[in-house]
């Protein structure tokens, strides 16, 4: 499992359009069941629920877990520090998650170039 501080050397986040709980745990290194609980802390939180109460998280429910861990695991945020910053900053962008954003771009980007160069 990945270190706390090593928020940086997750892996890219893959251009699906769902993904399990399985995935989202290797994509944001924190366990399944810390997923779930998360889900009741953080109402920005909101997986599709289909058959069998089956989770499927969107790029951006991906993009928000990776804000909280980095919140909690990086910066020293309790839950109710991390639920209030995230509260008070949903009109303004979080400098932390527009860097995500554009280095998942980036690396979108270079593997279509490299697609492109064969």
């Amino acid at each position: 499992m990945l270190e706390a501080a090593n928020n940086n050397e997750l892996p890219p986040i893959p251009g699906k359009r769902y993904f399990t709980i399985g995935e989202v745990s290797d994509l944001c290194g924190v366990k399944p069941h810390v997923l779930r609980y998360w889900e009741q802390e953080f109402p920005q939180l909101k997986p599709v629920k289909r058959r069998g109460n089956r989770r499927y998280y969107q790029r951006h429910d991906v993009i928000m877990i990776r804000q909280i861990r980095s919140l909690l695991y990086e910066h020293g945020f309790t839950i109710g520090g991390a639920r209030q910053k995230l509260a008070g900053g949903e009109a303004k962008e979080d400098v932390n998650h527009s860097r995500q954003i554009i280095q998942q771009m980036i690396t979108e980007l270079e593997d279509v170039l490299e697609i492109l160069k064969r």
